[in-house]
């Protein structure tokens, strides 16, 4: 997890995540953007989450990895990178709803030992994100 040195939701903790670049494939873009982040390189295992946000004009990809290395620090736009199990999981400080949703789905599919991929759409709320 990274906690973000960046707006939107600065100081809120989330997954490594980003824009393409122009000639990116997910895949490369997804291994960009944890190395920008966390100077984490890492070997995608599959795709996880796809999430709608149609209200931003947004859709987020997310994939499952391993870390290839396990030496990690803040990149540029990160303040802290940091492993967590689930029970330390800051859940009260997630930047992002896709980000809380892949979590919480990673978490039970663990405990079943199972994970399926997801699919959703991220209808604004009340204030919160």
């Amino acid at each position: 997890m990274c906690r973000r040195g960046i707006e939107p939701r600065h100081g809120y903790w989330t997954v490594p995540a980003g824009y393409m670049e122009n000639g990116e494939t997910t895949l490369q873009g997804a291994m960009r953007e944890t190395l920008e982040e966390a100077n984490a390189r890492v070997e995608i295992d599959s795709l996880y989450a796809l999430y709608n946000i149609p209200h931003i004009n947004q859709v987020y990809v997310l994939f499952r990895a391993r870390l290839a290395d396990p030496e990690v620090s803040p990149g540029a736009e990160t303040l802290e990178v940091r492993l967590f199990t689930e029970s330390e999981m800051p859940w009260d400080r997630i930047a992002f709803a896709s980000v809380r949703n892949a979590l919480v789905h990673y978490f039970d599919d663990r405990r079943r030992g199972q994970h399926p991929f997801h699919m959703g759409t991220i209808e604004p709320a009340s204030g919160k994100r």
